[in-house]
């Protein structure tokens, strides 16, 4: 799709009734222009994207003001809410471990009492504790090793575990000492952790830990919020300054597209008189309306009086079916030269003309196809003639099934086709006598046409010789063969 526009350029009914239009027509007048003209149309374009973009976050900013305000508002009291909590990412762990602890100290310190006085009490076992034990054992693999030396490593490693026992033994003894069960503390403990939970229920996801992290981002938040007065004057000056800009640029599309206007007018009518149209005159008018667009302030507009005696009348009030279809033939012949297109697909924009004009037509099609591939859907053969190959859709049907297809003709194929199309009739003698005439006619025009194209070929490539023999005397042969 985005390549199609650049390879394929497709002209149907449809189209003829978009030339109507005055946006159609202004983009005919831009497509006439030269580089400089293009270069200007792009420069607007893309002021004007910039200028469009400025105004409408200039306008979203100011349409938000209200509600900016109030996230200001509701961020302030949030940040001053966590602030005055004073809040410790690490404190909501510490706090649920000192809480468990204080909540349960009695158990705890009953089973570290239990623990210390099996490692190294007289109350268990007898008064024959954990470490007395070890001692015991280690004392007895020492006095044995003796007679046997493997027993001392037992004896060693037994020595280690008496040494890691009286280490526990200790630690538990000073935790013993620590703990504390005081109901106000932990009363307090755990009033500290409920208004960090509400807090972060409130603006987190209910982790107390993101607390400073939540703070912090609204706090960047805010200050993009409070920068808003700043913001609303500096997309003000710059609406101000592109909106100048696309002023200035339209101003000079503007000159440029009455320039061109003229020349435009002129090449369109002189086509348009070779197609059946000998009286017709063209005019292109460019009316500034000061409203800046997406393609300038201009409002373009073909006028055409199509005979003699007859006012200058808008095609979307004044040409009839027949003669929009020539008049965008003879743009597009116009065009062709400017921006050539690999390939044109026409699809029947002859309906509503017939006689002398369908031939100009036919003719008009054929010298554009000097310039391009030309494909033609005709149902009059005085344009299918000037084809330089004619395809056929036929259909078929076997009673069941209807298929379509496209078949190439020639020869005798081809002058019975074309006398079908002339009379409607299979074995015409005097169909197939005027499809031969119109054939020959065809022919004849088709090569004149390519020698006076051939000859206008010439002449460009003469005139083209003597500015290079101009440019070779007046900046040196060396240089212009480097610059060429």
């Amino acid at each position: 799709a985005e390549f199609g526009a650049a390879l394929v350029a497709v002209h149907g009914q449809a189209e003829q009734v978009r030339l109507r239009t005055t946006a159609a027509q202004r983009e005919a007048l831009d497509s006439f222009g030269d580089e400089t003209h293009q270069r200007l149309l792009a420069d607007y374009r893309r002021a004007y994207r910039e200028y469009q973009s400025a105004a409408g976050e200039l306008e979203a900013l100011r349409t938000a003001t209200g509600e900016r305000l109030r996230e200001a508002d509701m961020l302030r009291f949030a940040i001053q809410e966590i602030e005055r909590a004073d809040v410790d990412p690490e404190e909501p762990g510490r706090l649920a471990s000192e809480i468990e602890r204080l909540a349960h100290a009695d158990e705890l310190a009953h089973a570290v009492r239990m623990a210390y006085e099996a490692l190294r009490g007289t109350d268990v076992g007898g008064g024959r504790d954990a470490t007395t034990l070890v001692a015991s054992a280690c004392r007895a693999l020492e006095k044995a090793a003796a007679h046997d030396a493997t027993l001392e490593e037992y004896a060693e490693q037994l020595r280690g575990a008496g040494y890691v026992l009286e280490e526990v033994a200790e630690t538990l003894a000073s935790y013993a000492a620590e703990i504390d069960a005081d109901p106000a503390r932990l009363e307090a403990a755990q009033e500290r952790l409920a208004v960090l939970n509400a807090l972060a229920r409130k603006y987190t996801d209910g982790d107390p830990a993101r607390l400073p992290g939540w703070a912090a981002a609204a706090a960047r938040r805010l200050t993009e919020l409070e920068d808003d007065d700043q913001r609303l004057a500096e997309l003000e000056a710059k609406v101000v300054s592109l909106r100048e800009t696309c002023g200035t640029l339209a101003e000079r599309l503007s000159t440029s597209r009455v320039r061109l206007a003229e020349d435009f007018a002129s090449a369109v009518q002189k086509e348009i008189h070779d197609l059946a149209m000998p009286h017709a005159t063209v005019t292109v008018r460019v009316e500034p309306t000061g409203n800046l667009g997406p393609s300038g302030a201009d409002e373009v507009e073909f006028l055409l009086a199509a005979h003699r005696g007859a006012p200058p009348r808008p095609l979307a009030r004044g040409a009839s079916g027949g003669e929009l279809s020539r008049l965008m033939l003879a743009v597009e012949a116009v065009l062709a030269g400017r921006a050539p297109v690999p390939t044109f697909l026409f699809d029947e924009v002859d309906a509503g003309i017939g006689g002398k004009a369908a031939v100009e037509v036919g003719r008009r099609l054929a010298r554009l196809a000097h310039h391009a591939q030309v494909i033609v859907v005709t149902h009059l053969p005085q344009v299918a003639a000037f084809a330089d190959r004619h395809l056929v859709v036929v259909k078929s049907d076997d009673g069941s099934v209807t298929r379509s297809g496209v078949r190439y003709v020639e020869g005798k194929e081809r002058l019975a086709e074309l006398s079908r199309m002339l009379a409607g009739l299979e074995g015409s003698a005097l169909a197939e006598g005027h499809a031969a005439e119109l054939l020959a006619t065809a022919a004849q025009w088709k090569e004149a046409d390519r020698s006076a194209s051939g000859s206008e070929t010439r002449r460009d490539a003469r005139r083209k010789s003597t500015v290079q023999a101009r440019a070779t005397a007046t900046i040196g042969s060396d240089a212009y063969r480097n610059s060429s």
